[in-house]
Protein backbone atom coordinates (compact mmCIF):
# COMPACT_ATOMS: atom_id res chain seq x y z
CA UNK A 1 0.00 0.00 0.00
CA UNK A 2 1.25 3.68 -0.56
CA UNK A 3 1.38 5.91 1.82
CA UNK A 4 0.87 8.86 -0.32
CA UNK A 5 -2.92 10.51 0.16
CA UNK A 6 -4.77 9.63 -2.92
CA UNK A 7 -5.99 11.58 -5.44
CA UNK A 8 -9.66 12.65 -5.58
CA UNK A 9 -10.84 10.61 -8.61
CA UNK A 10 -9.09 7.48 -7.35
CA UNK A 11 -11.02 8.14 -3.90
CA UNK A 12 -14.35 9.06 -5.27
CA UNK A 13 -14.12 5.98 -7.68
CA UNK A 14 -13.25 3.68 -5.01
CA UNK A 15 -15.95 4.83 -2.30
CA UNK A 16 -18.60 4.63 -5.03
CA UNK A 17 -17.90 1.14 -4.56
CA UNK A 18 -17.09 0.49 -1.60
CA UNK A 19 -20.78 -0.78 -0.70
CA UNK A 20 -21.76 -2.82 -3.81
CA UNK A 21 -20.51 -3.13 -7.36
CA UNK A 22 -21.43 -0.87 -9.93
CA UNK A 23 -20.94 -0.50 -13.75
CA UNK A 24 -19.35 2.14 -15.33
CA UNK A 25 -22.40 4.80 -15.45
CA UNK A 26 -23.47 3.84 -12.31
CA UNK A 27 -19.69 4.56 -10.44
CA UNK A 28 -19.85 8.32 -12.64
CA UNK A 29 -23.42 9.14 -11.41
CA UNK A 30 -22.34 8.13 -7.70
CA UNK A 31 -19.49 9.96 -7.81
CA UNK A 32 -21.02 13.00 -8.96
CA UNK A 33 -23.67 12.38 -5.97
CA UNK A 34 -20.62 11.64 -3.50
CA UNK A 35 -18.42 14.93 -4.16
CA UNK A 36 -21.76 16.58 -4.15
CA UNK A 37 -21.79 17.92 -7.76
CA UNK A 38 -18.22 18.91 -7.69
CA UNK A 39 -16.68 15.99 -9.49
CA UNK A 40 -18.10 14.96 -13.06
CA UNK A 41 -16.46 12.42 -14.72
CA UNK A 42 -16.66 11.99 -18.64
CA UNK A 43 -15.87 8.49 -19.73
CA UNK A 44 -12.71 8.45 -20.92
CA UNK A 45 -12.00 9.81 -17.94
CA UNK A 46 -13.40 7.38 -16.08
CA UNK A 47 -12.99 4.29 -18.13
CA UNK A 48 -8.93 5.16 -17.72
CA UNK A 49 -9.12 5.15 -14.12
CA UNK A 50 -10.99 1.72 -14.12
CA UNK A 51 -8.15 0.38 -15.65
CA UNK A 52 -5.23 1.92 -13.85
CA UNK A 53 -7.05 0.71 -10.66
CA UNK A 54 -7.59 -2.95 -12.19
CA UNK A 55 -3.74 -2.59 -13.15
CA UNK A 56 -2.99 -1.60 -9.36
CA UNK A 57 -5.29 -4.53 -8.23
CA UNK A 58 -7.60 -1.57 -6.24
CA UNK A 59 -10.52 -3.12 -7.74
CA UNK A 60 -11.63 -6.28 -9.92
CA UNK A 61 -13.86 -6.97 -12.50
CA UNK A 62 -17.29 -8.35 -10.81
CA UNK A 63 -19.18 -9.33 -13.50
CA UNK A 64 -18.54 -9.14 -17.55
CA UNK A 65 -21.93 -9.06 -20.11
CA UNK A 66 -22.55 -8.45 -23.53
CA UNK A 67 -25.57 -6.12 -23.98
CA UNK A 68 -27.09 -4.62 -27.68
CA UNK A 69 -23.79 -5.89 -28.95
CA UNK A 70 -21.29 -3.91 -26.22
CA UNK A 71 -19.42 -5.13 -23.47
CA UNK A 72 -20.61 -4.06 -20.21
CA UNK A 73 -18.52 -4.75 -16.98
CA UNK A 74 -19.24 -3.91 -13.31
CA UNK A 75 -16.78 -3.51 -10.84
CA UNK A 76 -15.78 -4.29 -7.27
CA UNK A 77 -13.00 -3.37 -4.36
CA UNK A 78 -10.52 -5.82 -4.54
CA UNK A 79 -9.09 -7.10 -0.84
CA UNK A 80 -6.48 -3.84 -1.79
CA UNK A 81 -8.89 -1.44 -2.56
CA UNK A 82 -10.82 -2.13 0.43
CA UNK A 83 -7.63 -1.72 2.67
CA UNK A 84 -6.69 1.29 0.41
CA UNK A 85 -10.00 3.27 0.77
CA UNK A 86 -10.05 2.37 4.83
CA UNK A 87 -6.49 3.71 4.96
CA UNK A 88 -7.36 6.86 2.89
CA UNK A 89 -10.37 7.14 5.15
CA UNK A 90 -8.56 7.19 8.67
CA UNK A 91 -6.01 9.45 7.43
CA UNK A 92 -8.88 12.12 6.25
CA UNK A 93 -10.80 11.65 9.83
CA UNK A 94 -7.37 12.43 11.34
CA UNK A 95 -6.78 15.46 9.13
CA UNK A 96 -9.88 16.66 10.01
CA UNK A 97 -10.06 15.96 13.42
CA UNK A 98 -6.22 18.26 14.04
CA UNK A 99 -7.90 21.16 11.81
CA UNK A 100 -10.52 21.23 13.99
CA UNK A 101 -8.61 21.02 17.29
CA UNK A 102 -6.25 23.62 15.59
CA UNK A 103 -9.32 25.49 14.90
CA UNK A 104 -10.22 26.08 18.20
CA UNK A 105 -14.11 25.19 17.84
CA UNK A 106 -14.06 23.80 21.56
CA UNK A 107 -16.95 22.19 22.54
CA UNK A 108 -17.99 22.24 18.47
CA UNK A 109 -14.70 19.91 18.14
CA UNK A 110 -16.19 17.94 21.30
CA UNK A 111 -18.98 17.02 19.25
CA UNK A 112 -17.49 16.91 16.22
CA UNK A 113 -14.87 14.20 17.51
CA UNK A 114 -17.68 11.96 18.34
CA UNK A 115 -19.38 12.47 15.35
CA UNK A 116 -16.42 11.61 13.53
CA UNK A 117 -15.44 8.52 15.42
CA UNK A 118 -19.39 7.44 14.69
CA UNK A 119 -18.51 8.09 10.94
CA UNK A 120 -15.19 6.29 10.51
CA UNK A 121 -16.30 3.24 12.49
CA UNK A 122 -18.10 1.93 9.70
CA UNK A 123 -14.75 2.56 7.87
CA UNK A 124 -12.81 0.36 10.72
CA UNK A 125 -15.10 -2.36 10.31
CA UNK A 126 -14.70 -2.49 6.51
CA UNK A 127 -11.13 -2.38 7.21
CA UNK A 128 -10.87 -4.80 9.98
CA UNK A 129 -13.41 -6.99 8.62
CA UNK A 130 -16.09 -6.46 11.03
CA UNK A 131 -13.46 -6.38 13.40
CA UNK A 132 -13.39 -2.83 15.52
CA UNK A 133 -10.00 -1.59 16.38
CA UNK A 134 -9.55 1.06 18.93
CA UNK A 135 -8.64 5.00 18.24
Amino acid sequence: MNDQALREPTLLILTAIADAPRHGYAIAQEVEKISEGRTKMRTGTLYGALERLLEQELIAVHEEEVVDGRRRRSYALAPRGRETLAAEAARLARTAQEATRRLGLGGAGASFGGALRAAVAPVRRLATGGAVMDA
